[in-house]
């Protein structure tokens, strides 16, 4: 089934177990975001033993003994040891020397050969929602794969985050380019780590600015494991129109495509942050969920659809005039907005017919922007705004207006070249 369940470890009887992850790039190489605001190592004296315990056993260290009560000694996973690397970790900060027995562990952890022990610091550095990619390709020279291969896994899971993001924002079949600036900036703070080979990625999505997206994603990846089951089993679509209420849309669909296309399945899985807790709804150890190249034809039908039946959006859309263009001296001409408000879109291309094509080339001479009505076409992306109608300038503070009049200055020869002579 791939339901999420309540309970599960993993192992024989519980699903796929995810490999090992390779370890997180230093702190220092790490982008901007809540990240960068990361110095060193975790504060031993504000790290919890029982998140520290949590981690350690989902990246796969053993417990092995240690004084009941007091504390437990954990060693890396594998069927050996990693010279040199054991790790006591109290029960509780009520242990008397908890706080050196952390320290301890942490530089421990820091030197440790484990490709785990980096991820382990890494989630008690800043607490992160963890969700892996893991598909099953011909492994290449000594368990690797091509570079093509590699690029279409970070592609695709790339696309699957800014799904999430994009659903957090609102939920449509297909958004085009609606919301995608503030989607994509949302995702700025989100750090990943590679599998040993290649065919495996970890995102580490920080609770604070992430966790909306990662419990999105956990329903829309469900729901769409639901459908596809549906629509295998039936031939109908019905499920997946219903799917769009928990975060389906056509760019996950799109998504899950890139992601099992080429390959024999793909499995993603989430795993939340120890420190924050299971969001509520949400089980606390999520099934992975796995697609097949079976799936394939019911996700693209899906993606198709959603497409089609995402109607157009009637809006009121304020917008700086950045080009227009008119085959001739007369009539009708295209004018193309950066829109300041009214639309969650950058862009935006309308039709205008000649007295508004006036008034627009009017208002961009003087640094106004204009405000039109119209709907916003989902064909091409929500990119068209068709049925223009009310063109009219809008006042804007003084600050606004200087900064459109040099925007104009910097583009007054592609102005006159598109206006034509005489406009």
């Amino acid at each position: 089934m791939h339901r999420p369940i309540g309970e599960q470890e993993g192992g024989a009887g519980h699903g796929p177990v995810l490999p090992p992850f390779r370890p997180h790039p230093p702190h220092g190489d790490l982008p901007g975001g809540s990240w960068a605001d990361v110095a060193g190592s975790p504060d031993p004296g504000r790290v919890d033993p029982l998140v520290l315990g949590a981690l350690l056993a989902r990246h796969g260290w053993r417990r092995r003994g240690g004084a009941a009560g007091r504390y437990s000694r954990w060693t890396p996973p594998g069927s050996g040891t990693v010279p040199g690397t054991s790790l006591l970790v109290p029960e509780s900060r009520a242990f008397p020397d908890c706080e050196d027995l952390i320290r301890e562990a942490l530089a421990a952890l820091q030197h440790s050969a484990a490709p785990s022990a980096r991820e382990v610091l890494v989630g008690l550095t800043v607490p992160s929602d963890e969700i892996r990619w893991w598909r099953d390709v011909p492994p290449g020279p000594a368990g690797t794969v091509p570079w093509t291969v590699q690029e279409q896994l970070r592609s695709a899971a790339r696309q699957l985050l800014l799904a999430g993001a994009l659903a957090v924002r609102g939920r449509a079949g297909y958004y085009g380019a609606r919301h995608r600036r503030k989607a994509q900036a949302s995702l700025e703070s989100v750090v990943v780590g590679a599998a040993p080979g290649g065919r495996g990625l970890t995102a580490f999505v920080p609770v604070d600015s992430g966790r909306a997206i990662a419990v999105r994603l956990y329903h829309a990846l469900y729901a769409a494991r639901e459908a596809t089951d549906y629509q295998r089993a039936t031939g109908g679509m019905e499920a997946f129109d219903a799917a769009v209420e928990a975060g389906v849309s056509r760019e996950l669909t799109e998504a899950l495509v890139a992601l099992v296309r080429g390959t024999e399945g793909a499995r993603i899985a989430l795993e939340w942050a120890p420190a924050a807790g299971t969001p509520a709804g949400c089980a606390a150890r999520p099934e992975p969920v796995e697609f097949s190249a079976g799936d394939l034809p019911a996700l693209r039908e899906a993606s198709a659809r959603y497409m089609t039946d995402e109607p157009s959006v009637p809006v009121r859309i304020t917008g700086a005039v950045v080009r227009m263009r008119r085959s001739g001296p007369r009539g009708e001409g295209t004018v193309r907005l950066r829109v300041l408000g009214g639309a969650e879109v950058p862009h935006v291309r309308v039709t205008l017919d000649e007295e508004s094509y006036r008034t627009a080339g009017h208002a961009h001479l003087v640094g106004l922007p204009i405000r039109v009505v119209g709907r916003l076409e989902s064909r091409g992306g929500f990119r068209r705004l068709t049925d223009a109608s009310g063109v009219v300038p809008v006042q804007v503070d003084e600050a606004e207006r200087d900064r459109l009049m040099k925007s104009l200055h910097e583009n007054l020869d592609f102005f006159e070249e598109a206006c034509g002579p005489g406009e």
